[in-house]
This record gives C-alpha cells, structure tokens and sequence, in this order.
C-alpha cells in the first residue's frame, strides 16, 4: 500500500473499512506531510494538530459515519467553521470565529470526513495572491484563489479540498498543480456560509486526486447516497472547442489539446470541430461587470468602513468596476449571459462533452496576478460543468490540464467521459 498521506480518499475509505489501517494513522501521515512541507508549500491558513487527532480517535471510537468516513479534507478559508478561524484572505477579519458551520464543511462532517483545517486563499478569493507556492516548483504560482486547496491536494497533504469558483478559481489551480478540479453546474452545490463574491457565478469546486473521488465528494455535497459512475457503453461524441480566444494559448498547448483530439479519435472517440459563435467572446465583459457590479455590493461594509485596508489592486480593479457600473449595464450583462446559456444548452445536445483549454500554459513563474482569465471565463458565465485532467506536460516538466466540459445538469455523463478520456491520454 503506498504511503498513507498519497492514498485517494476512496483507499483511504477502502483501507479503513478493511482494517488495514485507522482514521488516526491516516490523520497523522497528512499532519507529518504539512510538518515536513508546509514550510516552503504554505498551503494552510489554519491547523490545529491536536484537534485533529483527537477528533480522528473519536471516528476510529465510533460506528462508521459515512461514506467519507476517516478522509482528510481542507476547506478554503472564505468557507465559514465553527471551530477554527475564517478570515476570507484578509487582515480585516483575522480571528473571525464564525458561529456555525457551512453547508459544505457540514455535509462533509456528517459523512464521516475529518476536516484538517483552513487552506490559503487569495483577498476575499480575488486578485491579491496569499503565500502559497506551487509545490512542483516553488518558484511559480499554484494558481488563484484556491490556492491553498489546490496545492494542498497536489503535495499530499490531504486527498480532497473544497475551493470555489467565480472566474477560474478552481480550474486555473488544478492545471497549474497537476490535479483534478471540477466545477459543478451552478446551484447544484449550497454555498450557504460561504463568502459570497458574485452570487450570479459563484460555485463550490472540488480538488482532488481522482475522478472517483469528485463523484464520491460530489454526492456527499448533494446530501445523497453516493452512486459510483458506469462506464460508457459507447465511445463520447466529443466537441474540440478552440474558444474564441485560441490564439493567444501558449503554442504548446496547442498542440497539446490538437494532439489529445486527434488521439481521442484514433481512440474510436467521435471528435468534431465546436466553434462557438463570435458573440461567446462577450462573455468576457459579461463577467467583468457582473462580478463586479456583485462584489462591489457585497462588499460594501469593507467598502465603507475599510477600504483603506483593501489591496491596491482589489481596489483599482473589480471594486472600482463595481462601483462604476450601472445598474442598466449589469441587467445587460446578465441577458447576455443567459442568451448565451441557453444557446449553448442547444448546442451541447450533439455532442456529449466539449474538449477545451482548462489554461494558457503551464504555471507563470511569480506570483502575480494570472493572465488570460479567459480561458474558463467563460464557462463559469455558462453555468456550465467542467472537470480539469492532469494530462499533459510543458515544455518545463509542468501540468498543463485539459478541461472538458458538458450540457448543464449533466454532471454525471461529464463524469463518465472524463474516466473515458483520461484512461486515453495518461
């Protein structure tokens, strides 16, 4: 058996059911992993080791909870906890001790999983980058702004961790981190006590190892019985989607995601060219001014009584466009963006899942704010599933992900090919 902090959440519950090992064993080789990592990774905002283990004697103590019963998992720190701090990446509400749990950490506690702590996010899950470092290369970004959960996941220190997502926030980090990041059909997933940014786009997402791990924790997070996903009976009907916007991908990623199509087909996949229409790439201003208008209004406390302990460039950037944007704008925007929502739903209906770029490249060295938001952009404005695979490599020995994408409301057949087309290309 490998060693216990690298096991999936689904061995970890395997293992444990079997007697092979314990909840506590399982707690204290990902505590000995953080101790030995956490250093130069900086994934964690809050840990509270004692805690942890005592809460996992009590699992190992007790009848089986659940089907995450003994797992690990971290939540990213704008996700409220009731017994550990959460302070939405901000100096403004360090030590804020929320009164209960979210929907999220709760559901996750009542199937059995133990919550290790508090991950890194960037300020209020925007712009201005935490401390985290990507842990395949501590010189790059791992991605914003679940950071911390991404990077978590990708270092074994933990097999699951909840992100969010508004722009690419899980998406971008599951690329750059070289694990898979999936993002539910908007609503599906409660987000009650959790920092809202842009209601109109926000998600929950989920980092993990492997895709039977997003289907377990994705149940878990309905309030379901978990329900493992069949096989295709047939090869997917595959859309390869350039977005309008291809041009400015690196150009090994392109001929990365060129490649992964052509072997899809030689696969017995039916693949096809999926333009989308010129107008998709309005989307991006949609998302601007909807986010912005969204969180600006959110906001408003901090924008009033703390804006002088707001980052320059949270500021400058979406706050202002916020502030500035009118209400008239926002309702167009918002039109716009279902327009483009239910044309979309059309279009999907002949194929089974689109193939796209999940980033522009590998993980920018620094950590500055990421370009080429567009990239998911735009499927976060369709409402759309996505699930990011760790399939490729650039040219500097780093992830580069795919991202595929499917109808809304069809989360599961997304799930099924993604076995599919990552079984093809790893």
């Amino acid at each position: 058996m490998s060693a216990l902090n690298e096991l999936t959440a689904s061995q970890v519950v395997r293992a444990i059911e079997d007697g092979r090992t314990t909840c506590e064993a399982v707690t204290r080789a990902c505590l000995e992993r953080i101790a030995l990592r956490e250093p130069q990774v900086g994934a964690w905002e809050y840990l509270d080791p004692a805690q942890t283990i005592e809460e996992a004697r009590a699992l190992d103590a007790g009848p089986r909870r659940g089907p995450l019963h003994g797992v690990p998992f971290g939540v990213k720190d704008i996700i409220d906890t009731a017994d550990m701090p959460t302070g939405y990446g901000s100096p403004i509400f360090a030590g804020h001790r929320p009164a209960a749990d979210a929907a999220c950490v709760a559901l996750s506690r009542r199937a059995g999983a133990l919550l290790l702590g508090k991950t890194v996010t960037t300020e209020f899950a925007n712009i201005t980058p935490g401390r985290t470092r990507n842990p395949l290369d501590l010189t790059r970004t791992p991605g914003g702004s679940s950071s911390g959960s991404g990077a978590a996941v990708a270092d074994a220190m933990v097999p699951l961790a909840i992100g969010t997502q508004t722009t690419g926030s899980t998406t971008r980090p599951a690329s750059f981190c070289g694990v898979i990041g999936y993002r539910p059909t908007w609503g599906h997933l409660r987000t009650a006590g959790t920092m809202e940014a842009s209601g109109s786009l926000d998600t929950l997402g989920i980092l993990a190892r492997s895709v039977d791990d997003v289907v377990l924790y994705r149940d878990v997070l309905l309030g379901v019985p978990p329900e493992l996903v069949h096989a295709l009976d047939a090869a997917p009907r595959i859309g390869f989607c350039r977005t309008p916007f291809w041009n400015q991908l690196e150009p090994y990623t392109r001929d990365l995601l060129e490649g992964a199509a052509a072997a899809l087909a030689g696969a017995g996949a039916s693949v096809r060219e999926f333009e989308l229409p010129s107008h998709f790439a309005q989307l991006t201003e949609a998302h601007r001014w909807i986010s912005g208008f969204e969180m600006s209004r959110n906001l408003a406390w901090v924008v009033d009584r703390r804006w002088d302990q707001v980052s320059e460039a949270f500021r400058n950037g979406r706050l202002t466009d916020g502030l500035g944007c009118t209400f008239d704008r926002y309702r167009q925007m918002l039109e716009l963006a279902e327009r483009c929502r239910l044309e979309l739903d059309a279009r999907l209906a002949d194929v089974d899942i689109l193939l796209a770029p999940a980033a522009a490249g590998e993980a920018p060295e620094g950590w500055l704010p990421i370009p080429h938001p567009w990239v998911y952009m735009i499927w976060t404005v369709a409402h759309v599933p996505t699930i990011t695979l760790p399939v490729f490599t650039g040219p500097n020995r780093m992830p580069v992900g795919a991202q595929l994408i499917a109808r809304r409301h069809e989360d599961r057949r997304l799930f099924a090919c993604a076995k599919w087309v990552q079984s093809r290309l790893v």
